[in-house]
């Protein structure tokens, strides 16, 4: 293997589109797990990552939206190897080559043993990273303020095909707690059907930590990280309730999209007064 490689080509169909009229972000992932197994296996790893174990972080920057009907391929790369392992996957837009969604993958390593023959292959066979640069951001500082947005347990549907919680419910799980944030600051329904106005993601940082298994509980909280004239972010916690374990955190930056001319619009005063009371401390 040496630099891109096609990993996953398909299209968007229009069951697979949400209240913004796009691409939802969970079948991002879903198309992701199989560009990462593909990968995988293109750098023999595919045993490493179907055995699970370690801590991964994805970092996803939609630079155009993907709607129903559109046509896509995922090219993938390792793009770094030492304490993590660092991949890239990069959306392209089949009819006309632009790149429509950067994804950075890192692997924690730390806990594995990976044969150093096996790493300077990987070594040998770097591509270049020509997405956005890929920022830390910080986290918020405690729990408190966090709002309770989804609770339920692991359906057999939810599993992968090594029998752990998948990414793509995962997100789904995610995507539920974001409706019910966005109606506690008077988003909701409604409001989305009268102003013609929803959230649309431009990043997203997603770490798994620990998995769950068939049905077992989950809850996710929710605490608002940032709010600007246009934007928020939306932080998620996913736990298991029964002892308090984290499984799953993710990050969100969103726009109040305008429907109709599918950009930015500042948020009404109303939810303005709502929000900024809601917001939690970072750093």
């Amino acid at each position: 293997m040496t630099d891109w490689s096609e990993t996953y080509r398909g299209a968007v169909p229009p069951w697979e589109c949400d209240l913004t009229e796009h691409f939802t972000i969970a079948y991002y992932l879903d198309r992701l797990t199989d560009s990462e197994r593909n990968l995988a296996d293109l750098l023999e790893l595919g045993d490493l990552l179907r055995g699970g174990g370690f801590h991964r972080r994805f970092t996803l920057r939609f630079m155009r939206e993907l709607r129903a009907g559109s046509s896509f391929h995922i090219e993938s790369a390792a793009l770094a190897i030492d304490r993590d392992l660092r991949l890239g996957h990069r959306f392209v837009d089949s009819t006309n080559g632009s790149i429509v969604t950067w994804v950075e993958e890192r692997w924690d390593l730390s806990s594995v043993m990976l044969p150093q023959a096996r790493r300077d292959t990987i070594a040998s066979h770097l591509a270049a990273w020509e997405g956005p640069e890929i920022e830390e951001r910080p986290e918020p500082s405690s729990r408190s303020g966090f709002l309770p947005t989804a609770r339920g347990s692991i359906k057999p549907g939810d599993l992968d095909a090594d029998g752990r919680f998948g990414l793509c419910a995962i997100v789904l799980r995610f995507s539920d707690a974001c409706i019910q944030a966005a109606a506690a600051i008077g988003m909701d329904a409604e409001f989305i059907a009268a102003n013609r106005r929803s959230l649309s993601t431009f990043e997203l940082g997603l770490q798994l930590f620990g998995t769950l298994s068939l049905d077992e509980p989950y809850l996710i909280e929710a605490g608002i990280a940032h709010f600007g004239n246009s934007s928020l972010r939306l932080v998620y916690l996913m736990t298991d309730p029964r002892d308090g374990r984290e499984v799953a955190r993710m990050s969100q930056y969103a726009v109040n999209l305008d429907l109709d001319a599918r950009r930015p619009a500042r948020w009404p005063d109303d939810i303005r007064a709502r929000v900024l009371p809601l917001v939690v401390p970072v750093g």
